[in-house]
């Protein structure tokens, strides 16, 4: 299998899709209820983002640990999805997340790089800033796949 083969965009999100891709989009729901935003996509990198609002946020007032989380586990398979040959899929695995800094508003920026990716299983690290300032790190494990018919 060539380079180009094995590392040719199979899916993208809707929201970043090439018009002239011969990538297929893909509808992520839960991306949009929290108001998540794809701000690039390729092979072993992404960068998503979001506001952070009163719904994102917890008892204390800070956003609630599950949105930053969501945030690293979305922008991993947003960077190992492009690396995919047709039929492959992705599922996490695991993801361990350190919280440094209470997130209280402002613009929650993840930014995502392919460690390692093997034949079964990928290693992927989220870094994620609010105006310049790192306030969570997550790594994650994914598998790859191809599923089963039925």
């Amino acid at each position: 299998m060539s380079a180009d083969q094995r590392y040719r965009p199979m899916r993208c999100y809707s929201q970043v899709c090439p018009s002239n891709s011969a990538m297929s989009p893909m509808q992520h729901p839960f991306a949009d209820l929290i108001d998540l935003h794809i701000d690039e996509q390729g092979p072993g990198h992404s960068v998503l983002s979001l506001t952070v609002g009163q719904a994102h946020l917890n008892p204390h007032r800070v956003a609630h640990g599950a949105v930053l989380y969501a945030l690293a586990d979305t922008g991993m398979g947003t960077a190992l999805y492009p690396t995919l040959v047709a039929p492959q899929i992705c599922a996490t695995i695991e993801i361990k997340i350190n919280y440094f800094k209470p997130v209280s508003g402002g613009r929650l920026v993840c930014t995502t790089t392919l460690v390692n990716r093997g034949k079964t299983v990928a290693n992927l690290e989220s870094r994620l800033h609010v105006d310049g300032v790192l306030v969570a790190q997550a790594n994650g494990n994914y598998a790859i796949f191809t599923p089963r018919n039925g």
